[in-house]
């Protein structure tokens, strides 16, 4: 390791600080607890890692492998470890000078199940007393919905089959939980409490005791006082309950409700009836009246708006920042919250209050904040939100771009076209999955946000006839056409974005709708950017803003199924580009506009994280850098996937796997195989095999075509399921298995090659690097569950050492050349934490033959200067060479013209341990990249050896 990378201790020369150098993204649950993560750290800090990046440690589900289904926010999970857990992990960063970063997730909560460990203690108050609940406006809850039968109630599908049914065969049953003194209906795992204003129905019609206990429930069920006095009685009456003496005349009680019996299946239906909710079919949520999370039942909006609510969801979180145990948050889902802007205001205030209360031992605030938001090109970060940027989809989409070939576009969407019969770009394919998912999968949403806005446009003056039915349809074909996840309208306050946003998505929505519909839909845009009078009564513009909420809370989750989850499964011209944050209609970036992006995200969000992995990505990064060679041949992948369908023609039987289905497996095949994987391999192709299997299944089902995850087609799945097995089956048995890692080995080194020059993109661009669990070597991982499983960190510790990544660049394939690179660049971080943090980009020019294959750019920083250069588009300069590694020779004179500040300065080598090359105006890449696929240059200030050996230089200061 050279001086100029050591540190006094010998370790990084890293210290928590306000800001992080970078991060690394662990995913908790019960198999990988706190404690675990607490021995991650000393390799986290080698690695030169200045901060943790977990997962939301909230109490969540029992068993939940990733934490977002949140039951109660304010205690950390006991299955995590508890805090006693966190208190050691986060004694463990201090001591390395490190810091925690924690996902948290104000959007929703998780419901259904009952009590104690496993259930929602606010929501199942909701269900027991309704609109009485004080968490009833906890919830985002339509207590008056379209549907009349669920007016004052809660729809709760959670049943596996239609309500009568259940009933009928004895699945919900009337039932008396002890532990709780509550009577309950339950189905399964789930238990729905009865209003306590019908306890006295139940128990007090013939045993004495009984009668007396419940007596004062009936006695205040119609009474003014309801609220004010119930609970209390209700809890009183529970407690008398628990009464073991009482269990034997509870049980008779309870026997009248028996579903064996027609009589006691009637009486269950009639309590049932009375209920402050309504069981229903899991399939019958058409009619919901509460806000999820996109489609998923088992979690509910919440109205963190309120202050109440976020004061109540927030207070564990802000305990954690007081004590000094967390130093920043990432919020998950911010495009779900009705007012983004107003709650991170509110958040970063309460955060700086919570802030002085921090030990003096804990960094110093403010705390970092991040947010989980899907830009589209072109798109920026609304100016008024207060936060340190996005967790880094953008710099996903636009690293993974400019490793692209833009000329291999026409023949590989040609080759699409062939193959499938499809004419249909990627825009096309997302407009027909939104219009599917608007109609079935959340129609209840739709609805919901066509009533409120129906009844907002009655208030416009120049229109208000409108029938909900045409309401619905002018809305459906605007989201259908939106062109991003959101806006952020107020009323009386829409940025130019905004408006831009509304009109693009207008004009696209006004050829699908007939000439009556035009005027509504003018009034319509109008109107969702708050331009109502300015003479509005207070409740119009209430309605106003709540016809606004709804609609702005509609297009994202719509944005979400119908692109990421529906269409990336469909559209398969090069599977590398369908990736959250990525417009698959654009294949590549060039490099001018790559820079372009960087020099606007110095200036606008310099401290933005940058990531090219998540627990949410469709593929792994080295997955997505090896299909991207594919855009450098498109005619090898065409004489490959001819030659391919021809042989498998025999085994695809009443047209399964469908043609679009067969092209997306065999990218993935190539994408995911093993670098270690021979064709004759047995046991390697079983255990490959299953983990596309998996993959495979989901992706049937996200594609929404031939099979669903509502309604899914077993049948067609089983034979997609052996296609798959016979295409996979060892040499010689099947024979495609030889072809197939024929065909990898001809990606591989060129795939290799972008995944170090993505590594080093991301390491050096400006931003904060975010490191995901485990892909510090190879990560040829699917989406998920693939991509959360199990690391082997003891592994990667032992593997991690001083040699220089081009020292481990012979060895390639085990995937500690990555690690090297990783560490030796995270290292250069620390040490000079202000030249990545604060740094200028300057993007640099390269001349000759070959200067499209590489990118260049120098970080200025006062007389600090570091230049970087990449390989790209490699496929053509490797040839069949086994490394990836372009010759010398291949390069001939190609050269990087250095600033004229540099002319006279010798730069030190990062990456090769080499001697630095002479001072010049232009530096020849066939130098620069002789030995590694990508060059950074060190330049110390004037008149100083960069490359001499020195003594250690004192860590780090904060940033």
């Amino acid at each position: 390791m050279p001086a100029l990378l050591s540190s006094a201790s010998g370790k990084p020369g890293l210290r928590a600080a306000r800001l992080p150098l970078a991060t690394l993204r662990l995913q908790c649950h019960r198999g990988f607890s706190l404690r675990d993560a607490a021995r991650v750290v000393p390799y986290a800090a080698r690695l030169g890692v200045s901060h943790l990046y977990l997962s939301p440690l909230f109490t969540a589900r029992p068993g939940s492998t990733h934490g977002y289904d949140v039951i109660d926010p304010n205690r950390v999970n006991p299955e995590l470890g508890g805090e006693a857990a966190l208190r050691q992990l986060v004694a463990a960063l201090r001591a390395n000078g490190m810091g925690l970063i924690l996902d948290i997730v104000p959007n929703h909560m998780a419901v259904g199940g009952g009590w104690g460990g496993g259930g929602n203690a606010w929501w199942q108050d909701v269900l027991e007393w309704g609109r009485a609940s004080p968490y009833a406006a906890f919830f985002d809850i339509d207590w008056q919905p379209p549907a009349q039968y669920l007016r004052g109630k809660v729809l709760a599908p959670f049943l596996g089959h239609p309500y009568a049914q259940c009933l009928a065969e004895g699945d919900i049953r009337l039932a008396f939980d002890a532990e709780e003194g509550r009577l309950v209906a339950t189905y399964f795992e789930h238990a729905f409490p009865l209003a306590p204003r019908d306890y006295p129905a139940v128990l007090g019609e013939d045993d004495a005791a009984l009668a007396a206990i419940v007596r004062p429930l009936a006695a205040i069920a119609s009474s003014r006082r309801f609220r004010a006095t119930a609970r209390n009685v209700a809890a009183v009456t529970r407690q008398r309950l628990r009464d073991p003496a009482l269990a034997a005349a509870i049980a008779r009680a309870l026997a009248r409700f028996d579903t064996r019996h027609p009589a006691g299946q009637a009486r269950l239906h009639r309590l049932l009836a009375r209920q402050g909710y309504r069981l229903a079919w899991w399939r019958a949520a058409d009619d919901i009246n509460w806000r999820r999370f996109f489609d998923i039942t088992g979690l509910a909006g919440l109205c963190v708006e309120r202050p109440a609510v976020f004061e109540a969801t927030h207070a564990g979180v802000l305990r954690l920042y007081a004590e000094g145990l967390i130093d920043g948050v990432r919020i998950d889902h911010i495009d779900g919250l009705a007012d983004p802007a107003g709650y991170l205001r509110r958040l970063r205030r309460r955060l700086a209050e919570a802030g002085k209360q921090r030990p003096a031992a804990a960094p110093p605030g403010p705390a970092g904040i991040w947010v989980e938001k899907i830009l589209a090109p072109g798109e920026t970060l609304p100016s008024r939100w207060e936060t340190l940027g996005t967790t880094g989809y953008d710099f996903m989409d636009q690293v993974g771009a400019v490793l692209h070939d833009p000329s291999g576009a026409a023949a590989l969407t040609r080759i699409w076209r062939e193959v499938t019969g499809s004419a249909a770009a990627f825009a096309a394919e997302g407009h027909a999955a939104r219009r599917q998912v608007l109609c079935e999968i959340l129609p209840a949403e739709m609805a919901a946000a066509a009533a409120a806005l129906q009844e907002s446009l009655r208030d416009d003056p120049t229109g208000g006839d409108d029938g909900l039915a045409s309401v619905r349809r002018v809305l459906a074909a605007l989201v259908a056409a939106f062109p991003v996840y959101r806006i952020y309208a107020r009323v009386g306050c829409a940025s130019d974005a905004d408006r831009a946003v509304l009109a693009r998505a207008a004009d696209a929505a006004r050829p699908a709708l007939a000439r009556t519909d035009h005027d509504l839909l003018a009034r319509m845009a109008r109107w969702l950017l708050g331009d109502g009078p300015g003479t509005l009564s207070g409740a119009a513009r209430a309605r106003l803003r709540r016809a606004m909420r709804r609609f702005q809370q509609l297009t994202a989750p719509v944005a979400a199924k119908a692109v990421e989850d529906t269409a990336f499964y469909r559209y398969g011209r090069l599977i590398s580009r369908n990736e959250v944050g990525s417009d698959p209609d654009r294949l590549a970036l060039t490099p001018a506009a790559f820079h372009a992006a960087m020099a606007a995200r110095q200036v606008q969000a310099p401290h933005a994280l940058l990531a090219t992995a998540t627990h949410d990505h469709k593929r792994g990064e080295d997955t997505r850098a090896r299909l991207a060679v594919l855009s450098e041949m498109p005619e090898l992948w065409a004489e490959c996937l001819t030659a391919w369908r021809r042989r498998t023609a025999a085994w695809r039987r009443d047209d399964a796997p469908e043609t679009a289905d067969t092209v997306i497996l065999f990218q993935t095949i190539l994408g995911a195989w093993p670098l270690d994987l021979a064709a004759d391999d047995e046991r390697g192709l079983a255990a490959f095999a299953a983990r596309l299997a998996t993959w495979q299944e989901k992706a049937l089902r996200e594609a929404k075509r031939r099979s669903h995850w509502a309604a899914p087609d077993l049948e067609y799945e089983r034979r997609c399921r052996d296609f798959l097995a016979r295409v996979l089956a060892p040499a010689p048995a099947g024979g495609l298995a030889v072809e197939l890692a024929a065909m990898v080995a001809r990606l591989a080194p060129a795939g290799a090659l972008n995944s170090l020059a993505q590594t080093t993109l991301r390491l050096t661009s400006p931003g904060i690097p975010d490191l995901y669990q485990g892909t510090d070597i190879w990560d040829f991982s699917l989406v998920d569950p693939d991509n959360r499983r199990p690391v082997d960190f003891t592994a990667l510790a032992a593997g991690l050492d001083e040699a220089s990544p081009a020292d481990h660049l012979p060895h390639w394939r085990d995937g500690r050349v990555k690690q090297a690179l990783i560490c030796r660049l995270l290292r250069l971080r620390g040490r000079f934490p202000a030249l990545f943090a604060e740094g200028s980009y300057l993007p640099l020019s390269l001349t000759g033959r070959h200067a499209g294959h590489a990118l260049a750019f120098a970080r200025c920083h006062r007389e600090h200067t570091l230049v970087v250069v990449a390989t790209r588009l490699a496929a053509p300069l490797l040839g069949v060479a086994p490394q990836p590694l372009v010759a010398p020779s291949a390069w001939e004179e190609t050269a990087l013209s250095l600033p004229e500040r540099l002319w006279a300065r010798r730069g030190a080598l990062v990456l090769t341990d080499t001697p630095s090359p002479p001072p010049g105006r232009t530096l020849p890449l066939a130098v620069l990249l002789r030995d590694f696929p990508v060059a950074v240059l060190l330049f110390h200030p004037s008149g100083r050896n960069a490359g001499a050996r020195r003594a250690p230089e004192p860590r780090a200061r904060t940033v």
